[in-house]
């Protein structure tokens, strides 16, 4: 019986910290940040696109939002998925919430919340709106579909908006 215990003192003693570093992996209660600077915080993130030849994408959303977690952590949770996004976007995560709707910020940028929420936009490396991104369309079922948002990270890369790829009519 003692050593039945043990085990099961053991296993819970490596456990945990395991379980600890997967729930500071995934904190989904804080992806958006209501007392951010978000126009500076934007224009920190053009900078960086510019110098690193990268678009920004802009997930607009709440920490409220069940879909905009999904997609956070679909995304987070896959490699491929990851590693296609960060090689071509800075990523930031703009709040919209009751405390802090940042409706100058979504002005500017179009009014994209009129999507839904998550809604995705993507700036180039001046600060330009390229493209705004109806997420429901990249859902399957009630998660997100890994080819649609591979396709998309893929159709408004910089790479692929290159005046050499367009196609001649």
């Amino acid at each position: 019986m003692k050593k039945i215990v043990w085990a099961l003192l053991l296993g819970l003693f490596f456990a945990l910290p395991a379980m600890d570093v997967q729930a500071q992996t995934h904190d989904l209660e804080h992806i958006y940040n209501p007392a951010a600077d978000a126009k500076a915080d934007i224009a920190a993130a053009v900078k960086k696109a510019a110098r690193e030849n990268k678009h920004v994408l802009v997930q607009i959303g709440g920490n409220w939002c069940i879909w905009c977690k999904r997609l956070y952590k679909f995304v987070e949770d896959d490699a491929e998925l990851k590693a296609a996004m960060n090689k071509d976007y800075v990523v930031y995560h703009l709040n919209y919430s009751k405390e802090n709707k940042n409706l100058p910020i979504l002005k500017e940028l179009g009014f994209p919340q009129r999507f839904g929420f998550p809604v995705l936009v993507i700036l180039d490396g001046k600060g330009n709106r390229l493209h705004t991104q109806n997420t429901g369309l990249l859902e399957s079922a009630d998660s997100y579909d890994k080819k649609k948002l591979t396709e998309f990270f893929r159709q408004w890369s910089p790479a692929a908006l290159q005046p050499s790829n367009y196609v001649n009519e």
